[in-house]
């Protein structure tokens, strides 16, 4: 298992959160990468440590596990509260020198990478630029059979005790109304914070419509250097993804932070 450091952070909301941090190649690295695991993951679990290790040779590396997920206290609201949860590694990212923070997410992760880079514009805990693998774009949705099997366990006891069983701590208290902020809203709200959108054609969650309908959010909100990954066989979240997809979003991630070094230096036009 990669970690330098394990801690214990604590969000705006109280809560306590279980993470890591991997320094990168070398010691003055600039760039770090949050990584959010999804639903029912944790940043020890062996899927999420693959991610690690891929993106560790492009900067440092601080993972975490959202709350009611692992070693971190509290409950699980399914991506509502869990922005404070990222906002806290963020800035912890921050206390450690790092210039520049690169949010990567995977499923109910993807969603809430992408509302916390909305959410937190011009504060401390503000992204540099974000990533979501497999995300959804809209709340409630029931249109697969994995996805109805999802809400059956999060929206009835039964299925709330069954996920307890393994490890998983979910809130009964429903959202308010009106919902939280939606990633595919959330999207159009970045303004120039880019986007990374990776999904796979064979995924059994959330089809290519949600991939689709985040990435247009984002440049119809003036993310112009955002950009669509849509992977040809490539199945779910931290489990189906490669090694090779993980190293080229740590790439992607180098690039779009070496072209907003060169645009605040004035080196391009």
């Amino acid at each position: 298992m990669f970690a330098d450091q394990q801690v214990t952070l604590y969000t705006a909301d109280g809560q306590r959160i279980s993470a890591s941090h991997t320094a990168g190649p070398g010691a003055g690295d600039q760039l770090a990468f949050v990584v959010v695991h999804g639903f029912a993951g944790g940043w020890r679990q062996e899927r999420v440590q693959k991610v690690v290790s891929g993106l560790r040779g492009f900067g440092g590396v601080i993972a975490l596990d959202m709350r009611g997920h692992g070693r971190s206290g509290g409950q699980s609201t399914l991506g509502m509260d869990e922005v404070l949860d990222v906002a806290a590694a963020v800035t912890w990212a921050r206390d450690l020198g790092y210039q520049q923070v690169v949010s990567v997410g995977f499923s109910m992760g993807g969603s809430v990478v992408v509302r916390e880079a909305a959410l937190n514009r011009q504060t401390r805990a503000q992204v540099d630029a974000v990533v979501s693998v497999s995300g959804t774009a809209f709340w409630y949705y029931r249109g697969t059979p994995m996805m109805r099997l999802v809400h059956r366990l999060v929206e009835t006891q039964p299925g709330r005790a069954a996920m307890h069983a393994r490890g998983v701590r979910i809130g009964a208290t429903p959202w308010p109304t009106p919902p939280p902020l939606a990633p595919v809203e959330a999207a159009a709200e970045l303004g120039g914070v880019p986007l990374l959108v990776v999904h796979g054609t064979v995924d059994r969650y959330f089809p290519v419509e949600h991939a689709h309908a985040l990435y247009r959010a984002a440049i119809d909100g003036g993310s112009a250097q955002s950009e669509e990954w849509i992977i040809d066989g490539f199945g779910h979240a931290e489990s189906a993804i490669d090694l090779q997809t993980i190293e080229d979003i740590g790439r992607w991630a180098v690039k779009r932070c070496e072209s907003d070094q060169r645009s605040i230096r004035g080196d391009e036009a």
